[in-house]
């Protein structure tokens, strides 16, 4: 009997502070095929990183994630989504500051908007963080794929002071606390 391919690939398109930091921690996770780090939720086409810095255009920092569904579930990118950011602070995380900031989930379907919203519930509920969370969940807009040099940030640049002092404490983390939903476990 051969074996039939039962990938079912979907895309996730979610927003958590500077897109080097999330497209990283995202490579790692079992099931995902593709991280590309980009731009989404704004009102100019084909925007821009200088463009975005200035906050004046309504994207956020965004990635765009492939995944098979049949490895990793929409819920299960959320948890690591809300466990490697502040979903509490508006426009901003850590000492990046700005509506490019934002934390966001920009579903591409009515399933993930009904996840994405019942987890929310969820954590306020059980008062995961000590602030009610500032996520917004809005319907995918058009997603600007971000210049060559913003993909694959931390693999290509590993020793640069950001990757090293603001993204590997990110990746040790979810080391730490998702071991089994990881492609390969580094130490």
């Amino acid at each position: 009997m051969s074996k039939q391919n039962t990938n079912q690939l979907e895309t996730a398109i979610l927003a958590n502070g500077c897109f080097w930091c999330t497209e990283s921690v995202f490579q790692q996770l079992k099931g995902v095929k593709e991280v590309i780090s980009g731009y989404t939720g704004g009102t100019i086409k084909n925007p821009c990183y200088r463009e975005i810095c200035t906050g004046r255009t309504g994207h956020a920092e965004a990635i765009k994630i492939v995944f098979d569904a049949t490895e990793v579930s929409f819920a299960e990118i959320l948890e690591v989504f809300f466990a490697t950011h502040d979903p509490t602070t508006l426009n901003r995380q850590g000492n990046d500051v700005g509506t490019q900031y934002r934390s966001g989930i920009f579903y591409t379907n009515a399933e993930q908007e009904k996840i994405a919203k019942s987890y929310i519930q969820l954590l306020d509920k059980e008062g995961i963080f000590s602030a009610p969370i500032v996520t917004e969940v809005t319907p995918e807009a058009p997603f600007y794929k971000a210049e060559e040099e913003h993909q694959n940030f931390y693999n290509n640049n590993p020793n640069q002071p950001y990757c090293q002092y603001i993204i590997k404490p990110k990746l040790h983390k979810i080391r730490k606390y998702f071991p089994n939903k990881l492609k390969t476990v580094s130490t």
